[in-house]
């Protein structure tokens, strides 16, 4: 697949890159992107929460009342579940949410996702962007030139880059970064994929690994 090059000024640049088949074109596994997504979600969740149970709850273990004879039920002490201020019935308890994903479903589903872009039509290459200094008016003026003003789109470049991604960083529904950090998530989350010249390579090797 081919794509022309636009400028930052979204004008043509007279010149066009050839997109990978092998990468951009094959046939898209839904599932594999399914649980490339999944895992992504579950490795954001800190997994922090905790309760405290009828044994971490700071209370007196004596016995509050005979056994028999009060007319009610029978309370061991007051750190007892059924008790205000007691402890919490099977409270939630540190964990990791992670889970695991082979390496080749991984590849599989950022190329399936690359592909679905591509065969949406919502993949943009541009120029490489290099600025003297971190300007919010010169990312702001990409956006409108693409007409990806307001709408979600994610900014694909070549390596580190700090005055884009300071440019970037207070505009809403936009993401700048690397071609290597690019995941399958962020591919799908995005409503248009822009990317570099430069990226394109950077793209290429990351699959020829």
């Amino acid at each position: 697949m081919k794509l022309d090059v636009k400028s930052i000024d979204g004008k043509d640049c007279g010149r066009s890159v050839d997109l990978p088949d092998d990468i951009f074109g094959i046939e898209p596994n839904e599932h594999a992107v399914y649980l490339a997504v999944k895992q992504y979600l579950a490795n954001q969740r800190q997994g922090t929460h905790s309760a405290k149970e009828r044994n971490a709850v700071a209370g007196s273990t004596k016995k509050i009342k005979r056994q028999k004879g009060t007319g009610t039920a029978r309370a061991g002490d007051i750190k007892s579940p059924i008790f205000r201020g007691g402890g919490r019935i099977f409270g939630p308890r540190p964990r990791t949410y992670g889970i695991k994903l082979n390496k080749k479903v991984a590849r599989l589903a950022r190329k399936s996702a690359l592909t679905s872009k591509a065969q949406a039509g919502s993949i943009i290459v541009i120029e490489d962007m290099k600025w003297d200094a971190p300007k919010t008016k010169n990312f702001t003026g990409v956006l409108n030139s693409l007409d990806l003003a307001g709408k979600k789109s994610v900014f694909v470049i070549a390596d580190d880059n700090p005055n884009v991604y300071l440019s970037s960083r207070n505009i809403q529904k936009t993401k700048v970064m690397r071609a290597q950090d690019l995941s399958t998530y962020d591919v799908m989350n995005s409503g248009t994929l822009v990317i570099s010249e430069g990226a394109i390579e950077k793209i290429k090797a990351t699959f020829a690994n």
